[in-house]
C-alpha cells in the first residue's frame, strides 16, 4: 500500500485552484481564435477577439480569467493500492482549496446553508467525485464551476420512446432558453442515461474532454455534430450578440440506463472553459 502526503495533495490542489483561474488550455483559446475568424457577425467577432485578449491578460497577470471564480469540482482517481495519511483525502482537497483560494485571491462564493446563504469564507466545502481504480496512483482533476453556467443547466427523465429526436430537442431548447445568460459561446456538456443523479454527472464530466474532442463512439459522435450545428442556427451568438458561433462545442457521454427510463443532463459551460489536473 502506497501511502500519499496529506501535504503533498494540499499542495497540488492549492495550485490546480490558482492556474486553472488563471489560464486557459489551449484547446480553448484555438477555438475561440478560430470562431473569431469565421463569425459572420461583426459584434460577435468583436466579442471573441476581446475574449483571447481577457484570456492572454490574465495569464500575464495572475489575475483570474472571471470575477466569478467557481464552486470547486474535483473528479478524483484514487488508486486502490494507495491512500491518503492524515485526515484523508477529501480532508486534503479542502485544505488546498483553502489555500488556493486565499493565496490567489480568488473570490469565494460557497454558501453554509442555501437559506441563510453566509459565506463560508474559503469556498469549501469541495464537491469531490470518486472513483476507485487500480494501482496506486492519485489523479485529481479540478473544474471551478462558475453560477452563470451552472444555473443554466437542466435534467429531464425522456420516456425510451422520445429516442435521440427527444434528447435533441430538449438540448437545444435548454440552449435556447439559457440565451446570453451562460455567457457564450458554451461548452455543451450531455449526459444521457444512467440514473438521475449518473445523467446529471457524466454531463458535468463530458466538460472536461479536450475541447472538440469526439465520443470514440461514432453515432454519439454524430449527435454532437447535429446538436452543434442546431444550436449554432440559433443565432444567439458571443455573449447574445447574434452570430453563429453560440457554442464551441457539445461533448455527449452515455451510460446504461433501466428499460423504463431515458435520462437526459444538460451542464452548461461558460466561454471560460476553465480545468486542470495533476497526477501524484
Amino acid at each position: 500500500m502506497r501511502t500519499i502526503p496529506a501535504e503533498q495533495v494540499t499542495a497540488a490542489v492549492r495550485d490546480l485552484c490558482i492556474s486553472a483561474n488563471t489560464e486557459l488550455g489551449a484547446d480553448v483559446l484555438d477555438a475561440i481564435a478560430a470562431a473569431a475568424e469565421t463569425e459572420e457577425s461583426a459584434a460577435g467577432r468583436d466579442v471573441l477577439v476581446q475574449l483571447g485578449e481577457n484570456a492572454r491578460i490574465a495569464r500575464e497577470t495572475g489575475l483570474p480569467l472571471c470575477q466569478d471564480t467557481g464552486f470547486a469540482v474535483f473528479f478524483v482517481e484514487l488508486g486502490d493500492g494507495a491512500r491518503v495519511d492524515g485526515d484523508g483525502l477529501v480532508a486534503a482537497i479542502n485544505a488546498g482549496v483553502r489555500a488556493g483560494y486565499t493565496d490567489g485571491y480568488l473570490r469565494k462564493s460557497v454558501v453554509r446553508d442555501p437559506f441563510a446563504r453566509q459565506n463560508t469564507g474559503d469556498n469549501t466545502p469541495a464537491i469531490v467525485h470518486l472513483d476507485m481504480v487500480p494501482g496506486d496512483g492519485l489523479k485529481i482533476c479540478f473544474a471551478p464551476k462558475g453560477g452563470g453556467s451552472e444555473n443554466m443547466s437542466r435534467l429531464a427523465m425522456l420516456k425510451p420512446a422520445d429516442g435521440r429526436a427527444g434528447v435533441r430537442r430538449f438540448v437545444v431548447e435548454t440552449v435556447s432558453l439559457a440565451g446570453p445568460n451562460p455567457c457564450p459561446p458554451v461548452v455543451v456538456g450531455v449526459g444521457i442515461g444512467g440514473t438521475f443523479e449518473v445523467a446529471a454527472q457524466i454531463a458535468k464530466r463530458a466538460l472536461l474532454r479536450p475541447l472538440g474532442a469526439p465520443s470514440a463512439d461514432e453515432e454519439t459522435a454524430a449527435l454532437e455534430r447535429d446538436l452543434l450545428a442546431e444550436i449554432n442556427d440559433l443565432g444567439i451568438g458571443p455573449q447574445g450578440f447574434g452570430g453563429r458561433t453560440t457554442a464551441l462545442a457539445v461533448h455527449v457521454e452515455t451510460h446504461p440506463c433501466h428499460i423504463a427510463s431515458l435520462p437526459v443532463a444538460v451542464n452548461m459551460q461558460c466561454h471560460s472553459a476553465r480545468h486542470k489536473e495533476v497526477e501524484l
